[in-house]
């Protein structure tokens, strides 16, 4: 199940709270994730436990994490289906899974560890 929540909703620290003080996924992902007041969060939930998240702000991807693909890319086909995604710079990690849910993949960059996707 997909839903969408920002830090205000009333179970937000419960799903994503250990998620933020993870070294583990910092480690994986090359990012750090932050809950600004700006970002609408999409969670893939299974059981009560978060399998998957996108976080957005301004139609821009911000934080993408999954503990397997099959959930990231549903949850960025519900994130795709529902906004248009400007230029986001996001995690090189899951590479073939944005191309898997419909995202374009900027071939022009510099970046090490992140790539740029778009709808």
């Amino acid at each position: 199940m997909i839903v969408k929540v920002t830090n205000k909703s009333e179970n937000f620290y419960q799903y994503m709270g250990k998620i933020f003080g993870s070294r583990l996924i910092e480690k994986q992902t090359n990012d750090r994730i932050y809950d600004d007041d700006n970002k609408l969060w999409y969670l893939y939930l299974e059981e009560n436990k978060v399998m998957a998240f996108v976080s957005i702000s301004k139609n821009v991807i911000k934080n993408i994490y999954a503990t397997k693909e099959k959930y990231l890319e549903k949850t960025l086909e519900k994130v795709k289906e529902e906004n248009t995604i400007t230029y986001s710079i996001v995690t090189r990690y899951y590479l073939n899974t944005y191309e898997k849910a419909g995202f374009k993949v900027s071939k022009n960059q510099d970046y090490k560890n992140f790539t740029i996707i778009y709808s």
